[in-house]
């Protein structure tokens, strides 16, 4: 039995997927299985698995049953061999030791879940300007409605049984789909830890999903729906950091500069401290959308790329 299943959903991944299923491939802990779940592609990223898949038998081919990450994701869970699954999106990468990391966190059986830090990178790591923060101990509630740590799929580990119990995804998320998992997790009492240690490379984009500033605020409304139901709610300070999300994704993916300037005097009014703070995302976001009137696309996307 593989320690890890790795879940990997896929759609219109083609000039990508390659590149991310190497990284997997380049793991020092051998010992997992891939299962990479179609989800109605609608270019040759299945043909490209399927090649890869005849050359190393670790790899699986499968097609999701319903439309979506989210259910592509659930599927791949209910179908894994191992005891811990780990997600991966089809355009990020993992660094080369993660799993060898995250065996020997494991070994704890009070944990839950693992995460660890993030490299955000455009076309390749080495013009990696940012990674994130990791704090220390257990996840709360209250940190994952400010600035979510794990930030991505990419970088969650789970105790396959506990995922399955918790009911999965939400299927009817489009963003934020993770927030609302981890607030269930952490809600329902389960253990999530951060690892210090460089264990993803985030590939930043400016289309697609990740452009659609209103669904991901939709989506933070049904992250905050569940973290209530777990008597938890936003503080202001919490609402202004995530104003700060919001407008340092508007300046970076190609939306109109009122956005960001709608989305910064909506944090600055919700906690200007909270906002402005630290000063070199806060005040620097702050300024930035006011001077995103001037500046071109490609240096707000340069300057903003977490």
């Amino acid at each position: 039995m593989p320690r890890f299943s790795i879940i990997l959903p896929f759609h219109a991944a083609a000039q990508t997927i390659a590149a991310t299923i190497h990284s997997l491939q380049a793991q020092t802990f051998e010992n997992w299985e891939l299962i990479c779940i179609n989800d109605r592609t609608p270019d040759q990223s299945g043909e490209i698995v399927a090649a890869m898949a005849l050359r190393d038998p670790r790899i699986r081919l499968v097609v999701s049953p319903a439309f979506g990450p989210s259910e592509a994701r659930n599927h791949g869970a209910k179908i894994a061999r191992s005891d811990l699954i780990a997600f991966c999106d089809a355009d990020d990468l993992w660094a080369d030791r993660k799993l060898e990391e995250l065996d020997r966190a494991f070994r704890a059986p009070e944990v839950a879940g693992i995460f660890g830090r993030i490299g955000f990178f455009c076309e390749t790591p080495a013009d990696s300007r940012t990674q994130s923060t990791v704090p220390s101990g257990a996840l709360t509630i209250p940190q994952l409605l400010a600035e979510n740590p794990v930030c991505t799929m990419s970088n969650l580990t789970l105790r396959r049984d506990i995922f399955l119990a918790a009911g999965g995804l939400d299927p009817d998320a489009v963003h934020n789909e993770d927030l609302e998992l981890l607030i269930r997790l952490v809600g329902l009492g389960y253990r999530i830890e951060g690892l210090k240690s460089l264990q993803v490379w985030y590939r930043t984009v400016v289309t697609g999903l990740s452009a659609d500033l209103p669904a991901m605020f939709a989506g933070r409304q049904r992250a905050l729906r569940t973290a209530a139901r777990f008597g938890v709610h936003a503080s202001s300070e919490s609402e202004a950091v995530y104003m700060r999300y919001l407008a340092r994704r508007a300046l970076r993916v190609g939306a109109t500069p009122h956005d960001a300037l709608r989305y910064t005097l909506a944090g600055v009014r919700q906690d200007p401290v909270a906002f402005l703070l630290p000063a070199r995302r806060g005040l620097a976001t702050a300024l930035a959308s006011v001077l995103a009137f001037v500046l071109t696309q490609k240096q707000r996307h340069v300057l903003f790329s977490r």
